[in-house]
């Protein structure tokens, strides 16, 4: 198969994008490479067709056009930087996620797309399914939103899947600066306090990049019709397990510290994955304290 993925450069993007080519399929990548890089693709890049070209653009029509189908991963995606760059995150994320679909609805492309479990915000039913009721509590919850919404506008007569993606780690995102596990992996690296938000017991459904990988392209193969599906592990984590679980296998004598909480952080988020088990056939394979574990091994 022929297939496009916007921010293929980018951190899940580039899994992706290994992972296809590896089981045999032809793969585009757009990227701008703004948040993305070169380095995540530098094994394969020879294996896929890369463009340097933003989703807004009018050009990324003729890479599209011929595909079987879309993973559509392009997207701003820290809470923290949503609130100083709203404006930003409303264009890549909702009006670059429209041109999006626009294409994929004039050529028939099926397209997976990144969403969010920042959709939910608060959500006071733990683990959360996907009729909950969605508040998201920050810009980039509510861009992630708008896409959804952008997406039933577009799904008619066409597959639009939307993944509610939860707290996706992995091995090339600890050297990115991207989320609370990258920054404790740097931490311990220079040897500097573990900063926790809050008391530390905010919960978090931690689920691994490869296992996000397979539900993703499990989520194209499959005959789902239009959705929308949690993809968590359906269990939780303490940022300040996180914490003590880098000391105690990196065998470092840190200690947390404890600042206030930011503004825009979700208390708790688990997913019910009950629905992914049923449409995608898929389940979660890694724990993260597996990985981190061999992460100092």
């Amino acid at each position: 198969m022929n297939y496009i993925i916007t921010g293929g450069a980018g951190f899940i993007g580039s899994h992706l994008a290994r992972y296809l080519v590896e089981n045999g399929h032809s793969v585009g990548i757009i990227d701008n490479l703004s948040t993305g890089n070169l380095s995540n693709i530098s094994d394969i890049i020879d294996k896929v067709s890369f463009h340097k070209l933003d989703i807004l653009d009018d050009s990324i029509e003729d890479v599209i056009k011929n595909s079987d189908g879309i993973f559509h991963h392009a997207a701003l995606v820290s809470v923290p930087e949503s609130f100083a760059k709203p404006k930003e995150y409303e264009n890549v994320n909702v009006l670059g996620t429209k041109n999006i679909f626009s294409l994929a609805k004039k050529f028939h492309i099926k397209t997976v797309f990144a969403s969010s479990s920042s959709v939910y915000g608060n959500t006071k039913n733990i683990p959360t399914s996907e009729s909950e009721p969605l508040d998201p509590v920050n810009p980039y919850g509510i861009t992630k939103l708008k896409a959804e919404h952008l997406a039933k506008e577009y799904s008619k007569n066409l597959d639009i899947v939307g993944l509610r993606y939860y707290n996706v780690y992995g091995n090339a995102m600890v050297s990115s600066g991207a989320g609370v596990i990258s920054q404790f992996y740097k931490n311990i690296q220079n040897h500097t306090p573990l900063i926790i938000d809050g008391n530390g017991e905010q919960l978090r459904d931690f689920v691994y990049v490869q296992d996000i990988v397979k539900a993703t392209v499990s989520a194209m193969e499959k005959n789902t019709g239009s959705s929308f599906i949690n993809i968590g592990t359906g269990d939780t984590m303490s940022i300040l397990h996180l914490a003590n679980l880098f000391i105690k296998y990196s065998g470092s004598n840190l200690q947390p510290i404890f600042q206030g909480q930011k503004e825009g952080n979700v208390l708790a988020s688990q997913a019910d994955i009950s629905l992914a088990k049923k449409l995608l056939g898929w389940q979660p394979q890694t724990t993260l304290e597996d990985w981190i574990k061999n992460l100092y091994k």
